[in-house]
């Protein structure tokens, strides 16, 4: 489903869907996938056995309703170069593809599976868009991504469906996958989660020989581009989802300072 614009979502969870750093679906798929509809519904156990079939049929959905770079693509030849050796966080494997869009975002799901929008690598150079995978592998090492599944599980209108099929997943239709990913996309982490990802993006830098305030440059540059008339409908939703970011960028740099780094130059 469509991680649309979910540009603070990058910065701050960054978000790249978090979730919720979550998947995207184009404009013309909403009609469909949205007719469910949402509605409030009691508290229910998911299991993560659960979690782990919604969120590939989830992915599966979002990899075929978007245009995904083919693999002799110039973005795809990019991003493979840009993940090099990078294979799995916390043994769970990871899987990286390119939507080609012009929106600003990127995206880590709770299976591994890593969605970045080639209008995220138009405007960034390579360490940033490293800093914003980072960040978004961080709310899946964290396990942001699951629980973010498991909420939206719980209040969408799929409560029969699911519960009915004990402790494996149930198959959605078109409907109910959109109301599914309605749900898990407009999920917000806590500033907290943020923090924890932005401290993970900032080791995640470090481990692959790179300065962390790269990430700083990526969050600096998704807000310019959010107060931007020319760009700002392509980043603003993923803004409004993460809050706070000149504190965060305050807070990495603080630590970035102290352990020696300056800021590349240009």
């Amino acid at each position: 489903m469509k991680f649309t614009r979910r540009i603070k979502s990058l910065l701050l969870s960054f978000a790249i869907a978090t979730v919720v750093s979550v998947p995207v679906i184009n404009a013309q798929n909403w009609g469909r996938l949205l007719q469910g509809g949402l509605e409030l519904l009691q508290s229910f156990s998911v299991s993560d056995d659960q979690v782990k079939g919604y969120v590939s049929q989830f992915i599966a959905e979002s990899d075929k309703t978007n245009k995904l770079a083919d693999n002799n693509s110039e973005y795809t030849r990019r991003l493979n170069k840009i993940v090099s050796g990078i294979t799995s966080v916390d043994g769970q494997p990871l899987n990286f593809k390119v939507y080609i869009t012009k929106d600003i975002n990127a995206f880590a799901c709770a299976d591994g599976s890593v969605r970045v929008y080639s209008g995220l690598m138009d405007v960034m150079t390579d360490d940033e868009v490293l800093g914003v995978i980072g960040h978004e592998v961080g709310h899946v090492a964290h396990h942001d991504t699951r629980n973010a599944m498991k909420n939206a599980l719980r209040t969408t209108a799929l409560k029969d469906a699911i519960a009915s099929t004990g402790n494996t997943a149930a198959i959605l239709t078109d409907s109910q996958l959109g109301t599914l990913g309605q749900a898990y996309l407009s999920s917000k982490y806590s500033r907290k989660q943020e923090s924890n990802a932005d401290d993970y993006g900032y080791e995640f830098l470090k481990k692959h020989n790179k300065n962390p305030l790269v990430l700083c440059l990526a969050f600096k540059k998704l807000e310019s581009l959010e107060n931007s008339s020319g760009t700002q409908s392509l980043v603003s939703k993923m803004f409004s989802t993460h809050p706070d970011t000149e504190s965060r960028i305050k807070a990495i740099e603080k630590k970035a300072y102290k352990e020696g780094y300056t800021y590349p130059t240009r």
